[in-house]
């Protein structure tokens, strides 16, 4: 059984738990996040061992299917100016994007900002599918409103056009404790440029723990194992994996780690949607 396999397998045989008892279980307004780039033979061991525990993690389940589609659709200007502001750390930098669950056909625009405090903000509206590759001039005028709030040029909301898409399959995991916390498990990872470049990530899972605070249970199997948190973003870390030219020192670990297998190609239509 390939690992892959196996992970579905552990996936499969854990508890399921529906959508409103995970947000009213596990709701963490207020949270820490730490993200892992796992080897998927890995990533399947780490699943097993959780299902064959005392304490096993409850799988969310939708309309029978615990590993769901999502398909997120990035938003930059020409230059990248989100790819940049990100890229050299700056306090006041914003990232958009339109999330759409494939098995539920719900779309949403997403935007989150941080200001020149540091605070971070996350706005999230219901979109339409049909134009989730594109902002309507009603998103554009939010946008700029958003932009000029975090005291960056509003008329950039003008430039912003689809760069990247990002498509894999999730699996959202209730982690049992005083506590309860959450758990993400990204699977089947794949990019593609507005080229049409891309690339896969088809030997690694990408892990995101979300507790109120200090590590849980999961955080430290995963440092047993010898992971540890990477810092990691789906956007960003895609375009500079693809752009040799674009600039790399926030995500160099994992650029030279998992990363450097992807093999990024400026055509590559086994990553089309």
């Amino acid at each position: 059984m390939s690992a892959r396999d196996r992970a579905a397998s552990a996936i499969a045989a854990l508890p399921s738990v529906g959508l409103d008892a995970l947000t009213t279980d596990a709701a963490l307004l207020t949270r820490v996040d730490r993200k892992y780039v796992v080897p998927m033979d890995a990533a399947a061991s780490l699943l097993d061992d959780l299902q064959r525990s005392a304490e096993a993690p409850a799988a969310l389940e939708i309309a029978g299917e615990r590993e769901l589609a999502y398909r997120s659709v990035y938003f930059d200007t020409p230059d990248l100016l989100s790819f940049r502001l990100a890229a050299h750390g700056r306090r006041r930098r914003f990232k958009l994007r339109t999330r759409t669950y494939v098995d539920t056909g719900a779309a949403y625009l997403e935007m989150k900002t941080r200001g020149a405090r540091g605070l971070t903000r996350k706005d999230r509206d219901a979109y339409d599918l049909d134009t989730a590759d594109r902002l309507t001039a009603e998103a554009r005028d939010e946008v700029a409103e958003a932009l000029d709030a975090i005291g960056l040029e509003p008329a950039r909301a003008d430039d912003l056009d689809a760069r990247l898409q990002t498509l894999y399959r999730r699996t959202t995991l209730l982690l049992p404790g005083a506590i309860p916390s959450r758990a993400t498990i990204d699977l089947d990872l794949r990019w593609i440029d507005a080229e049409g470049g891309g690339f896969a990530l088809p030997r690694f899972a990408i892990v995101e723990t979300k507790s109120p605070g200090q590590a849980g249970a999961f955080d430290r199997a995963l440092w047993r194992a010898g992971h540890r948190p990477q810092r990691i973003s789906k956007y960003a870390t895609g375009m500079a994996a693809l752009r040799s030219d674009l600039p790399r020192n926030r995500w160099t670990r994992v650029l030279a780690g998992p990363f450097a297998s992807s093999h990024p190609t400026r055509k590559d239509t086994s990553c089309a949607a």
